[in-house]
């Protein structure tokens, strides 16, 4: 119970002014990434962040200028565009100068002024490269060998080339229609994996741009790349029946090798008929199932320009997969933890069990010794058998193999039996927490002989949440790692038994994301393989990308709502417009499709509450509700995007859904929907459906059925959404955390203390089905953490946290909670510590923005940019 609380309020000020040296822009991006190359647009867009932790300090003016001369930019004089001084406070600017020219280094540098007239500038100016612009600047042709589809080695290509003259720059740009490795004199090209990303490959192909200046030589010099299949060759079949994806083929490439010499000339190698092709000790890759080696077949020195390759075969040329190849412009795929091994268990003297001790995605790496011919299997596996080896059965259930030549996670590896050799997969990744390695010849294995790397898009950790209790940091920490796991240029449901881009884990998700990692360049272009796949009619699969498998009858909008949902998260979180304009009208049409099949404002098109502990809920009310947060988003797109028509015609649209609702589904006597549910109730208050009459009896009613049901959850992945929101927002932050901390069945809680590292499938342990033991559909918990603890929020009035509205609750159960999180505007911070009668507050807030701090008492106060220390009495 409330009782009278007062606010004791000590601001921390700085009356000192700054030093020059502390005065300074810094995080200069274009289009979301650090100095990027091979960018494609003529508007790119450019972000900052001021360095100035006094209080009060607020951007008034910016200047930007850009041109291709370094030393005039920093003289703040560029030829391409000079903005000129700006009064305005925005961190977020869109190019307009004179239009970009491909291959060429630009430079910009960005000045500002704060409100007290002092000037701030960045450390160093930045700089963007553009790449191709356009298709027709290629001058290479796409090449490839002369097998088929069915053939399982990987091919290899090489090309020797001299450059006669001096060198002052050398680019790179591939296009691949499969994944690749790329080499120069022998070294590999970046330390990006399963490079370009997938898409839908008969729409939209993506290249890379590598800087490769220090690898070419003035002289002699040799090229050499290596294709995999990636998911554009699926040999494997599954239930997706990527195998009869309409693109299939043999993969093939398309490369410029861009030299620039000190005397101005260039000259550019090009992928053509005289490059030579031949196989290699790649016997088999999948992406799938796994990759197998044969160290035999290894050609050393096959990518160096003293290698003898009179026995290679010639090259054809291929039709390009499609006619869009645009840049890659977004965080690579690397392996960006190596994890050894916590336990190395001996069956005999052939069988051993490498222990990570937490479930990853990604790959091992084996290095080993012994006799030519030795094979090796590496076997990985979340789960292990009564017999402790490695049991399968929870991830191999959608797998269909027409043979045992290519079993599910398990590289083969043959050795070539000359000393030491290391084998790490190229072009696969699984999802595993144990390695079971089998030899047909007796061997010798400990901790040294393999490690595990943690694989996944390498998005910038921006979130964290610390707390008295270690099970909420254990449930947060588990969030993250299944959110990385599945996330390999577009965001997956697990990592190994299907590594789909299920459309609802997705949104489910994507508050957690964007919480926790700044995940904008993935989004961006998960949201176009959206566009690509989205039929005339407006409707979407439940993968995206698809080989065709996914426009079903349950494809609905509590799934593919991600078209809507994922736009307005990113302008929420970012402030920036250009992902509800890209995807305007696709949302339009999705919109549009489901009124035309649900003319009564309800329909029943979804899949309904999936996995639930036990309750069903309406299938008919929770995908109306969707439909209904579709026209809402995009009335309020509309709206932002000055379409006031299309804004009168979807908000109108928005009342009639929200009313049908009600009207059918909602008891004001009761305050109960459909059957009292506590998805059927928590979603409703989640997105704003209850009339404002009704919210606080629809909560009650809420709690009450989350009292009965034990205090405990009875939801699916829909109710797993909303439920902690629906409660922490309406007066039962206790309630919600008591939920989040439990550690008895069913929990998130459950999971962790018994021995979960990632968030599962299934509430159940014994479940007989959807089983998987890393999987994202449950893990808006650790947006929640920043919610309904921290309170840290966007305003949508105000987006891109250029003010934040920070509401935390001091729930029972928890003595400590802190959440920083570091928004466009810099580190945002609210934490808080219960200290006997009292609670200590601290609100950090970046310069340049602005918050509202909400505190039990309901009165809103309004701070400033800087560091604020408050008490409040319990």
């Amino acid at each position: 119970m409330r009782s009278t609380f007062f606010l004791a309020c000590f601001l921390t000020f700085c009356c000192t002014a700054a030093s020059a040296a502390d005065r300074l822009l810094y995080d200069l991006r274009c289009e979301y990434l650090t100095n990027p190359l091979g960018i494609d647009t003529n508007t790119p867009r450019f972000t900052w962040r001021m360095a100035d932790d006094r209080q009060g300090i607020a951007q008034h003016t910016y200047r930007i200028v850009v041109g291709t001369d370094s030393s005039a930019v920093a003289e703040s004089r560029g030829e391409c565009w000079d903005t000129g001084e700006v009064m305005a406070d925005v961190n977020l600017v869109v190019y307009e100068g004179i239009r970009l020219k491909p291959f060429t280094r630009y430079y910009w540098k960005i000045e500002a002024k704060s409100t007290l007239g002092e000037l701030y500038r960045p450390a160093d100016i930045a700089f963007f490269e553009t790449g191709m612009m356009d298709a027709g600047q290629w001058q290479g042709a796409w090449i490839s060998d002369r097998h088929d589809i069915h053939y399982r080695p990987a091919p290899y290509f090489r090309k020797t080339f001299d450059a006669p003259k001096r060198i002052t720059s050398a680019r790179a740009y591939i296009a691949v229609a499969g994944l690749y490795e790329l080499y120069l004199n022998g070294q590999r090209v970046g330390d990006q994996r399963l490079d370009p990303m997938y898409t839908r490959y008969d729409r939209r192909t993506l290249y890379v741009a590598h800087d490769v200046t220090n690898l070419v030589n003035q002289g002699a010099n040799a090229i050499g790349v290596i294709l995999g299949n990636g998911w554009y060759n699926h040999q494997a079949r599954a239930v997706w029946d990527f195998d009869r994806a309409p693109w299939r083929n043999r993969p093939a490439f398309c490369l410029d090798l861009r030299i620039t010499y000190e005397d101005g000339t260039v000259e550019t190698i090009i992928s053509d008929r005289d490059w030579k092709t031949s196989g290699g000790a790649i016997t088999s890759n999948n992406i799938y199932t796994a990759e197998h080696y044969d160290g035999r077949l290894e050609q050393a020195g096959w990518n160096t320009i003293d290698f003898d390759d009179s026995d290679w075969q010639g090259v054809i040329y291929r039709s390009a997969p499609s006619k869009h190849v645009v840049a890659q412009v977004l965080h690579p795929i690397r392996n960006v933890e190596e994890i050894r091994p916590k336990e190395v268990i001996r069956f005999n003297d052939s069988t051993y069990l490498f222990d990570l001790g937490r479930n990853i995605a990604g790959v091992s790496k084996l290095t080993i010794s012994g006799p030519a011919g030795t094979e090796l299997r590496l076997k990985h596996g979340e789960r292990l058998g009564k017999n402790g080896r490695v049991d399968l059965s929870n991830i191999d259930v959608y797998y269909r193999p027409t043979d045992n030549t290519d079993p599910f996670q398990t590289d083969i590896v043959t050795l070539k039996g000359r000393g030491l050799e290391t084998f790490m997969p190229r072009f696969n990744y699984k999802g595993f927490r144990y390695v079971e390695v089998t030899s047909s010849q007796p061997v010798q294995l400990d901790s040294t002989h393999l490690v595990g790397y943690f694989m996944h898009s390498d998005v910038p950790a921006i979130g964290q949440i610390r707390s008295s209790n270690p099970l909420v940091d254990r449930i947060a920490w588990a969030a993250n790692n299944s959110y990385l796991s599945n996330l390999f240029g577009y965001p997956t449901d697990c990592p190994q038994r299907e590594k789909n881009g299920w459309t609802g884990d997705g949104h489910f998700a994507i508050e957690t994301a964007l919480y926790n990692f700044d995940g904008i360049t993935i989004y961006e272009k998960w949201l176009a393989d959206h566009r690509d796949e989205q039929q005339p009619n407006g409707v979407l699969p439940d993968i995206i990308p698809t080989g065709g498998w996914g426009y079903g009858t349950a494809n609905g909008t509590d799934w593919t709502s991600t078209i809507a949902i994922i736009p307005w998260n990113l302008y929420l979180f970012y402030g920036d417009t250009k992902p509800l304009s890209d995807n305007y009208e696709s949302i339009k049409r999705y919109v549009d499709y489901v009124t035309r099949i649900s003319p009564n404002g309800l329909t029943t098109w979804g899949r309904g509450d999936w996995v639930p502990v036990k309750s069903r809920s309406s299938l008919e009310l929770t995908s109306s509700i969707y439909y209904y947060v579709d026209a809402v988003i995009l009335a309020k797109a509309a709206k932002i995007l000055g379409k006031t028509a299309d804004y009168d015609r979807y908000a109108e649209l928005a009342t009639f859904i929200k009313k049908a609702i009600n009207d059918k589904y909602l008891n004001p006597e009761t305050g109960i929907y459909a059957s009292g549910t506590q998805t059927e109730l928590s979603m409703p208050l989640m997105w704003d459906v209850v009339p404002d009459t009704l919210v606080s009896k629809v909560a009650a009613r809420l709690a009450n059925r989350v009292r009965a049901d034990g205090n405990h959850i009875d939801v699916g992945v829909l109710g797993a959404k909303a439920l902690l929101n629906a409660l922490s927002e309406n007066g039962y932050a206790d309630l919600a955390y008591q939920l989040a901390a439990n550690d008895t069945y069913p929990s998130w809680g459950w999971w962790i203390v018994n021995g979960a590292t990632t968030l599962l499938e299934n509430w159940d342990l014994e479940a007989e089905r959807d089983i998987s033991d890393n999987h994202m559909m449950f893990g808006e918990i650790g947006a929640w953490f920043f919610k309904g603890l921290g309170g840290i929020k966007p305003d949508e009035s105000r987006p891109g946290f250029k003010h934040v509205l920070i509401e935390p609750h001091f729930v029972e159960g928890l003595d400590a909670f802190d959440a920083s999180f570091n928004g466009p505007y810099g580190t945002i911070k609210s934490s808080w510590k219960k200290e006997g009668k009292k609670v200590a507050i601290e609100v950090i807030i970046p310069a340049n923005s602005t918050a509202t701090l909400l505190l039990p008492d309901g009165e809103p106060r309004t701070l400033m940019a800087g560091s604020h220390r408050l008490e409040w009495k319990r």
